[in-house]
Formats: structure tokens, C-alpha cells, sequence
């Protein structure tokens, strides 16, 4: 339940942090109501522009990229595609996510996949002294800097979000 203090194992994204000594803050939630990004942003109390979304996409070439986002925000794929030298890009299927990340979907951490893949997050995150992301389960929240996030993984910045 949300507000009581959760015993559990760390996630790996928690582990990494742990690893090379950032400072982070965990945030837990009712993972059982099954809500959206800005819902977990108001549910936690956050400005859903500084919560972010991880993506997973693919191109035609087979190369997975990983992009991170304001929860309210939608990808804008042909962006995107240019941003990483694409012709363009597709969302992963959900079953596809869990072999490919180790991580399901609601639960996805730019931290800890299986594999390392090129990585590009919003420019707006610059905004912002930290950003919260998914500690790598469904239910939990990772706020840190992105500096300590670029201690972890190597990721470039760059406008990828739809202009509605």
C-alpha cells in the first residue's frame, strides 16, 4: 500500500545506483490499479514533467533504441528517428519487451536491461535537478540526477516528444 514502508529486494537499477554511490529516492505505489504515467505522477505527488517514461522502439535495420520521456508526453517517432540516423522507428511489441529488457511493461528502467542499448531522453529533462523514472518494477519510482544516471548509462539529448 502506498504510504507504508515496503521491505523488498533492490532492483538492479537500485543496485547500480548503489554501485557507483549516487543518491536517489525510491517512491512506491499501488501497482495493483494498473495506472498510467500521469496517474502515477499524481498518485506520488510529482510533476508529470519531470516523471518520465522509458520506450523501447526498433527500426527496420533490427537496432533497438531506448527513449525516456515526460509520462504526458508521446514519442514523435520520425523525431526520433532522425535523432538516432534512422528512417524511421516503431514501438516494440509489449511480449517482446520482458526477452529483450528483462523488464515488463509498466516496470521498464532505463537502467539495468539485459542489453545495452543507444539511449536518448527529452530535452526537457533538462528543466529539472532531478528526474523520476521506474526503479525497474512495477510499483516503484527512482528519482536521481542525470548525472548519476549518466554514470550508469551512456544516453544523448535531444527533443523526441510529439508537438500537439
Amino acid at each position: 500500500m502506498f504510504g507504508e514502508k515496503i521491505m523488498e529486494n533492490k532492483t538492479n537499477a537500485q543496485r547500480m545506483l548503489d554501485k557507483i554511490g549516487a543518491k536517489y529516492k525510491c517512491y512506491h505505489y499501488n501497482a495493483a490499479e494498473g495506472l498510467s504515467g500521469a496517474e502515477i505522477a499524481a498518485v506520488l505527488g510529482q510533476n508529470p514533467q519531470q516523471v518520465f517514461k522509458t520506450l523501447v522502439t526498433v527500426a527496420k535495420s533490427k537496432q533497438h533504441y531506448v527513449f525516456m520521456l515526460p509520462v504526458e508526453a508521446e514519442l514523435d517517432l520520425k523525431k526520433a528517428a532522425s535523432v538516432v540516423g534512422e528512417k524511421n522507428l516503431e514501438m516494440i511489441k509489449q511480449k517482446e519487451l520482458l526477452p529483450l529488457t528483462g523488464y515488463v511493461h509498466g516496470g521498464c528502467s532505463p537502467i539495468g536491461m539485459k542489453k545495452v542499448f543507444p539511449t536518448v531522453v527529452d530535452k526537457s529533462a533538462d528543466n529539472f535537478e532531478t528526474i523520476i523514472f521506474s526503479a525497474g518494477r512495477v510499483g516503484m519510482q527512482i528519482e536521481t540526477s542525470l548525472e548519476n544516471l549518466q554514470k550508469i548509462i551512456v544516453f544523448d539529448m535531444a527533443d523526441v516528444c510529439r508537438v500537439s
